[in-house]
């Protein structure tokens, strides 16, 4: 039987999705259910599985429908509250270590901006115990996810707190910010139908989508110690745009950082005075 017909309609690996889909039925990962490939589903399975393919069939995402999604190296819970987690950030994650290569092993304080299931913060909380981590989220149904996605991945050097932005942080007291905050106009034809299911708070950022990224760009530098830094994602089309935003509010040595398609991703900004200048 081909289990991924139903799905090519609406997927770009029908294939894979339908055997992730499968073997989340019947408890097993792809490689054990391509060893068996002649087991006959019971049932129950069989309608578990078709309830699980007609959502698909709607477009709701798999990592939605499994309940979890992978980052670097660990699995996180997620739902319809955050956002699931892409491949891109894993590399504004790898920006962060080389950002802070230098500093390693010193008791560092680093904040992620909207964390949403924490997939940021906890991946710079395992990374090196020494450093403080707090997440910031907006969405109490999001930082309900963060703080079980905390709980069963890492350890006391990450804590969550609610809040918008910088809002409530102490001045001056923060050695990296970093933050994926939405960066999508509400229309832009690029945007991937999945994302209809994902948090709207989570992906959009008015007309030009660069509410969100203005206003961290304001609000970190008030926040960082002289000398921190600023890390950022933004749309694969905003690097003028979101360098040019950050000069006008006082950073420096702004750098951008492609990512896997090759598309202007991530940029990297140093703030050299404290708030006041």
């Amino acid at each position: 039987m081909d289990l991924s017909r139903e799905l090519r309609a609406v997927s770009d690996n029908p294939r894979l999705d339908a055997e992730l889909l499968l073997g989340h039925v019947l408890r097993i990962d792809r490689s054990a259910l391509r060893a068996r490939p002649e087991r006959v589903l019971g049932a129950q399975e069989r309608s578990e599985f078709r309830r699980l393919l007609e959502r698909r069939k709607r477009r709701e995402p798999v990592a939605y429908l499994l309940g979890s999604a992978g980052f670097m190296d660990f699995e996180l819970e997620v739902n319809p509250a955050v956002l699931i987690p892409r491949p891109e950030t894993e590399l504004l994650v790898e920006l962060a270590f080389a950002t802070l290569a230098a500093q390693q092993g010193k008791p560092l304080r680093i904040a992620d901006l909207g964390t949403g299931s924490g997939a940021i913060a906890i991946a710079l909380a395992r990374h090196d115990p020494t450093w403080s981590v707090l997440g910031i989220e907006v969405s109490e149904e999001a930082l309900a996810v963060a703080h079980r996605n905390a709980a069963a991945l890492a350890g006391g050097n990450l804590r969550f707190r609610r809040g918008s932005w910088c809002d409530g942080l102490p001045p001056e007291s923060f050695d990296l910010i970093v933050a994926n905050p939405p960066y999508i106009a509400p229309g832009d034809p690029a945007l991937h139908p999945d994302c209809a299911w994902e948090p709207s708070i989570a992906l959009f950022a008015g007309a030009e989508g660069l509410k969100a990224i203005r206003e961290i760009a304001t609000q970190a530098r008030r926040c960082l110690k002289p000398g921190g830094r600023l890390l950022l994602e933004h749309g694969f089309d905003q690097r003028g745009q979101v360098t040019e935003l950050l000069a006008a509010a006082g950073y420096r040595d702004i750098e951008s950082f492609k990512d896997h398609a090759g598309h202007d991703r991530f940029v990297r900004a140093f703030i050299c005075g404290t708030s006041s200048r």
